[in-house]
């Protein structure tokens, strides 16, 4: 008798998990309450241990095809000046892969068209994963960081936190020649050139919930990031009016279990982290998979559940932690000096691949 899982959000970690399990035989569907996939987004980087979660599902050739490699970058103060280097390089040697750049779009299409056109529904919001569970023999949780499954799981007892900053991203018409970030008093500012005439762009400033917003993104930024070295300002200049985004940077706090009878969280509806490390979507990829390889050849649901929670959890909320720490560490208004030294010392030690 065939196994039906039902998984809730077509996002990164929902379409990975759902090529992932129907290479372990699973019948699945994919509930997703947007309309299509996104034909915006700004640009991610995928690790080492992402790309090779990618190959297991057999897509990872063409992710590095549409993809690029990330270049070395650095990490500077306000005035240009050099804190630290990041050696894309030695993550390379040690790893034998590079650090790939793909938009969030480019990657979503490569995940959706691994899929059979009926798997993926549009315009199917999940109110009710309770029910779910009635009608199919495994729920999946990869509903994002607002996830409706993990509040049935979970209740209110594992809330979101506020990690202190604000954020603005977007995608600017305009070519830099390096990547990398900027450290100043309470905020910083980073850039990675996407291609030929595009540069991802994010900016985070230190402030309290529920700060008030801006008139003005655009001006704001000028306000705060003006004044820094180039190409910062050249970069604020060519913002068009709706390509920013602004929101509050949220983490959740450390659930006690990703899984719960038949039914299991992925991605951010797991452990959603401060985007410091870069590594929301790659530990969504690698949940994916580390899941359909437990569910793989076995009737007994909740115990392959309970193999994927012992080998996904503690890892990820190591790595959502480091998140938060780098987080805090960017956002330091005093000592800059044992900041800056600090920040040496993390890229010495190396990310998580």
């Amino acid at each position: 008798m065939g196994r039906h899982a039902a998984v809730v959000g077509g996002g990164i970690g929902g379409l990975a998990a759902a090529i992932g399990l129907r290479a372990a035989g699973w019948e699945v569907t994919v509930l997703e309450r947007s309309a299509a996939l996104p034909e915006t987004g700004t640009g991610l980087g995928i690790w080492p241990g992402a790309l090779r979660a990618l190959d297991a599902l057999g897509v990872g050739a063409e992710v590095r095809r549409r993809g690029r490699r990330q270049a070395d970058g650095l990490i500077r103060r306000p005035d240009g000046s050099r804190i630290a280097a990041i050696d894309v390089g030695r993550l390379e040697r040690r790893h034998g892969e590079p650090v790939h750049l793909i938009t969030r779009p480019a990657l979503l299409e490569v995940l959706a068209g691994a899929l059979p056109g009926p798997v993926l529904r549009f315009g199917a919001p999940v109110d009710d994963p309770g029910s779910l569970a009635e009608a199919y023999d495994l729920v999946v949780g990869a509903d994002g960081i607002g996830s409706v499954v993990r509040t049935v799981l979970h209740g209110d007892r594992c809330p979101l936190r506020y990690a202190g900053a604000v954020a603005w991203r977007g995608v600017a018409d305009i070519e830099v020649p390096v990547g990398g970030e900027t450290w100043g008093r309470g905020r910083k500012f980073g850039v990675t050139p996407e291609g030929p005439g595009r540069t991802n762009w994010y900016a985070a400033v230190a402030l309290p919930e529920g700060h008030p917003p801006p008139a003005d993104d655009r001006e704001e930024l000028r306000r705060l990031f003006g004044d820094w070295h180039q190409p910062i300002p050249r970069l604020l200049g060519a913002l068009a009016a709706d390509g920013v985004l602004r929101h509050e940077i949220r983490d959740l706090t450390p659930l006690p279990s990703y899984v719960s009878g038949r039914v299991a969280l992925l991605g951010d509806a797991a452990h959603a982290m401060t985007p410091d490390l870069g590594q929301g979507a790659c530990q969504a990829l690698i949940d994916a998979v580390a899941l359909a390889d437990c569910l793989h050849d076995t009737d007994d649901v909740p115990a392959a559940l309970r193999a994927y929670d012992r080998r996904r959890r503690r890892p990820t909320q190591r790595i959502a932690a480091a998140a938060r720490w780098t987080g805090r560490l960017a956002h330091a208004r005093r000592l800059l000096p044992a900041r800056d030294a600090l920040l040496r010392l993390a890229l010495a030690a190396g990310p998580p691949a």
